[in-house]
C-alpha cells in the first residue's frame, strides 16, 4: 500500500486538530489531564489547535492526504510554543477548563521539557492517526516516510511517549529508551531516541 505524505499547510489546522483530539482522547497520560470527561473532547480541541497552529511556522508537520494522521515535528533550536503563546495557553486553559487543568497542562510540559536531552534533535511532540482510521498503518507509515527525510540530513530524533502500548512501534523504527520520567498525575512516560543516520 503506497501513500502520500504532505506537509501541512494553516488550511489543514482543522483537520489536524481533530485527528490529534480523537487520537489522544483516551491517552494514559492526555486523557486524565482532563478529567471533565464530557467535555474533554472540546477542552482538548482548544490545547491542540494552539499547538498545531505553532508548529506550522517550521516547515515540519507532515499528514496524510486528508490529515487523518499526523506527525509534528519541531526542528533543533525551535520552541513548542514561544513564552507568548504559553502565556496564551495558560490563561485559555483556566477559561475553558479551568484552573487545575491548566496547571495540569503546564506542569505536564515543564517536566516533559526538562527531560530533553542535551544534544541537538529533531523532536516529535505530536504522532497522532484519527480513531476512524485506525489499523490501517497510517501513522507508523508516516512517521517511516519522516524519519526517512531526518536521516537524509543526518539528524537525531527525540521523543516522549505516553502511551507504552506505542513503545514497540517506536523501537521497530529505530528509537531506543532513553529514560523515564513521572508525570504530575503520576503516569509514567518513556522518552526515546533515535540517532542519526
Amino acid at each position: 500500500m503506497s501513500h502520500s505524505f504532505r506537509p501541512a499547510t494553516p488550511t489543514d489546522l482543522d483537520a489536524v486538530v481533530s485527528t490529534l483530539t480523537s487520537a489522544f482522547l483516551q491517552d494514559p497520560v492526555w486523557g486524565p489531564v482532563f478529567p471533565d470527561e464530557p467535555r474533554r473532547a472540546g477542552q482538548m480541541a482548544q490545547l491542540w489547535r494552539v499547538y498545531a497552529a505553532s508548529a506550522l511556522r517550521y516547515p515540519w508537520t507532515f499528514v496524510t492526504p486528508g490529515a487523518e494522521a499526523v506527525a509534528v515535528w519541531i526542528p533543533p533550536g525551535g520552541v513548542e510554543l514561544t513564552d507568548e503563546e504559553e502565556r496564551g495557553r495558560g490563561e485559555l486553559m483556566k477559561r475553558v477548563a479551568g484552573a487545575e487543568v491548566a496547571r495540569a497542562v503546564e506542569e505536564t510540559e515543564a517536566g516533559f521539557g526538562a527531560a530533553h536531552p542535551e544534544e541537538p534533535f529533531y523532536h516529535l511532540t505530536l504522532l497522532a492517526t484519527h480513531a476512524d482510521h485506525r489499523g490501517k498503518g497510517l501513522g507508523m507509515a508516516l512517521l517511516s516516510d519522516t524519519l526517512a527525510r531526518l536521516d537524509a540530513i543526518g539528524a537525531n530524533a527525540y521523543l516522549e511517549s505516553t502511551n507504552p502500548a506505542n513503545d514497540r512501534r517506536y523501537e521497530s523504527v529505530g528509537f531506543v529508551r532513553h529514560g523515564e520520567l513521572v508525570t504530575p498525575g503520576g503516569q509514567r512516560v518513556t522518552t526515546m531516541w533515535r540517532p542519526a543516520r
